[in-house]
């Protein structure tokens, strides 16, 4: 019905418009349109979100540190890092590499040697030998600082066991290391941490 449309109403209320008798709409009417809307808004809204992303907590010598993981932006990466937490792969290790006001990095199982300092995240032994297999490097998160990425040898999908926090806001590593975390809580331990300092314990929190 368009504006200035002239509208009359005959004796039993329906409607008539440019001679044409429009009559209410019945209660199943309404009822046949109130289903109608609600499953095509079911259907456009897609399967519920209900995953919650994994918190990774980090138990080290000079306290605790924690952060939150994207799996909508690095799935592979988040399931492969989950995994090997998991399993007890960082338990043990050493921060192998410590820069002030830049990085603190670790994820080298020979760092577990004292004897092997010289090697520590060096090699194809400074990893657990099953690469990520994705360069999962997204736009969205990016080098803030508590940012939490994975290293990697020169090709981003090979990244690896070994990742790494920045210290402070680090664009220049933007689009070259895939980031699929952020410190939630503990950066001033990380502040703290000195190479050689233990992990002693990871895990999961979901």
């Amino acid at each position: 019905m368009g504006p200035g449309t002239e509208v009359e109403w005959d004796r039993d209320g329906g409607r008539v418009e440019s001679g044409t008798e429009v009559r209410p709409p019945t209660t199943r009417a309404w009822r046949l349109a109130a289903v109608f809307v609600f499953a095509c808004a079911s259907a456009s809204s897609g399967p519920a979100q209900d995953r919650t992303a994994p918190v990774i907590i980090v138990e080290t010598s000079r306290g605790s540190f924690a952060f939150e993981t994207f799996p909508d932006e690095a799935p592979k990466t988040v399931a492969h890092v989950v995994d090997l937490v998991r399993r007890g792969f960082y338990d043990g290790q050493r921060f192998h590499r410590v820069v002030p006001g830049f990085v603190v990095q670790w994820g080298d199982p020979q760092s577990r040697d004292p004897s092997k300092d010289a090697l520590w995240g060096r090699g194809a032994e400074a990893a657990s030998g099953r690469a990520v297999g994705a360069a999962e490097i997204s736009r969205r998160r990016t080098h803030v600082k508590g940012a939490v990425a994975m290293s990697h040898p020169g090709n981003a999908s090979l990244a690896d066991s070994q990742m790494y926090v920045t210290l402070e806001d680090r664009v220049d590593l933007d689009g070259r290391y895939a980031v699929f975390g952020q410190v939630v809580s503990g950066i001033e331990v990380l502040e703290r941490i000195q190479r050689g300092d233990v992990i002693i314990r990871m895990s999961v929190k979901e």
